[in-house]
């Protein structure tokens, strides 16, 4: 199936990599809002975002204010001139949206991830035109998020884009979501004409790893950037690692590399993003690997076994530096790279096992 598909075409804003939405996670307070619409505004910022209706976790945190903090967007718009845009988790939520003049809606990764959810929403947009993004569902699904994707198109949602917050994984990693690059550049793949915008602050969890992430954004061709900006980060009432201040913000964006599509792919920055890619998959692996081996030292532990089992340590070392030496690499290289992964799965067990 294919999208049909129209530009975003947001007034006032030019046809530009990249677009940039920020804005804080949650509005929180009237004066939060504006003072940070404020701070973003004279930084050239154009479209401001911020949580109306926050879906959380776990019961218990900061859930948004609601409808009763539409008004706060409508005097963002009226006295900065800025676009306003908002998450939407149901046909409520979005039929208030509208109301209050939010000029984009984007449906979070949660929603996406349910068939029924976007069903509802798609039909409570029939026929109004309004830009929508749609994030990847929290799981790595390129078809769930394409089936999302063309619900809304399908009923008439032709102003359409997707935003790539990365994947949820049970295991602790460098980033909180992992980037998965290969699933959002597939969808490229598949539908050229769609806009990707890339969701930093979600993928790194924390405000330093931004920048990278931006510019790996754009190094890729995404369309634009999503961040989370805050007056006042260390004291937001929502993911307040992951927001920068709005001059950190200008910063990241002012040093920001924009390579053109076709030049990228030809260079060697698209082969450095590659291994950038592999790496961030060896490090999950690495990371999936010490949870059996803690798994293993708990197995140990309740059957008061030694934590080096010295045969078993000979045997992998052999049979992988063989399968190095198969594959074109130095045995050596191998077994050093494997010394060092022993040592530090040893280390694990030993403090599970001497707690």
């Amino acid at each position: 199936m294919e999208l049909e598909l129209s530009p975003l075409a947001l007034p006032g804003i030019e046809a530009k990599r990249p677009l940039v939405i920020a804005g804080p996670c949650s509005a929180e307070t009237e004066e939060q809002v504006m003072a940070t619409a404020t701070q973003l505004t004279n930084k050239g910022v154009k479209i401001f975002r911020a949580g109306i209706w926050k879906p959380r976790t776990k019961p218990g945190g900061f859930e948004g204010h609601g409808e009763e903090a539409l008004p706060w967007m409508q005097r963002v718009k009226a006295e900065t001139g800025m676009l306003t845009a908002t998450e939407v988790a149901t046909p409520k939520h979005v039929e208030a949206a509208l109301k209050a003049g939010i000029d984009l809606l984007w449906i979070g990764a949660r929603t996406s991830a349910n068939p029924f959810a976007m069903q509802e929403l798609a039909d409570s947009l029939q026929g109004v035109d309004v830009p929508v993004l749609v994030k990847n569902p929290v799981n790595p699904d390129l078809e769930l998020w394409i089936g999302a994707l063309l619900r809304m198109n399908a009923a008439g949602v032709k102003r359409l884009g997707a935003i790539h917050r990365g994947f949820s994984s049970i295991d602790a990693k460098i980033y909180r979501n992992s980037p998965m690059w290969h699933i959002p550049i597939e969808l490229a793949r598949r539908f050229p004409q769609l806009p990707i915008v890339c969701d930093p602050s979600h993928i790194g969890g924390r405000r330093e790893l931004i920048a990278p992430l931006c510019q790996q954004a754009m190094d890729m061709g995404f369309e634009g950037l999503i961040v989370e900006s805050h007056c006042n980060p260390d004291a937001a009432w929502s993911d307040a690692k992951q927001q920068v201040l709005p001059d950190v913000l200008d910063f990241i964006l002012d040093r920001l590399v924009i390579r053109d599509n076709a030049e990228l792919t030809e260079s060697l920055a698209s082969l450095r993003k590659q291994i950038d890619e592999m790496d961030d998959s060896l490090m999950d692996l690495l990371t999936k690997r010490m949870r059996v081996s803690r798994e293993i030292a708990r197995y140990k532990q309740n059957h008061n076994m030694a934590v080096v089992q010295t045969t078993r340590y000979s045997e992998i070392l052999d049979k992988r530096g063989a399968q190095g030496a198969m594959c074109g690499m130095d045995p050596e290289f191998v077994k050093r790279i494997y010394e060092a992964i022993h040592e530090e799965s040893v280390r694990q067990q030993m403090e599970i096992i001497n707690k």
